[in-house]
């Protein structure tokens, strides 16, 4: 009667095991990287749970044109103060894009940012 108890735990060790590496994996590998410029609209804490930093940047391409919503989030503390700085000016975002991260104890989007440059006019 041990042996299927001793195989039922070890099944879930490496199922929690696959798990951990493969959100290891997920926050840690890159699926793509770049910059996003425009006006920072909106920096907000929120979350019931799990409170993350998240934003919005108004992207615009020429002057009366729609703006594009560039979603992101934050993970970086020291990035916060440098965002809510510059709240309402042109910035430049460099961000990278993290596929596939379960759940939002991570952040709401995608794409996180990893440095903040004003825009110098």
């Amino acid at each position: 009667m041990k042996k299927p108890l001793t195989l039922l735990v070890a099944f879930l060790v490496l199922a929690m095991l696959g798990f951990a590496a493969y959100i290891w994996l997920a926050l840690y590998w890159s699926y793509s990287s770049g910059e996003r410029a425009g006006l920072l609209q909106k920096f907000s804490r929120k979350g019931w749970i799990c409170k993350t930093w998240e934003g919005e940047l108004l992207l615009t391409s020429m002057p009366g044109a729609i703006p594009e919503k560039f979603e992101f989030s934050v993970r970086d503390e020291a990035l916060v103060d440098d965002l809510q700085r510059n709240a309402g000016r042109k910035i430049i975002l460099g961000y990278d894009q993290h596929k596939g991260l379960p759940g939002s104890c991570f952040g709401d989007t995608e794409y996180f940012v990893n440095r903040v440059f004003v825009f110098s006019e």
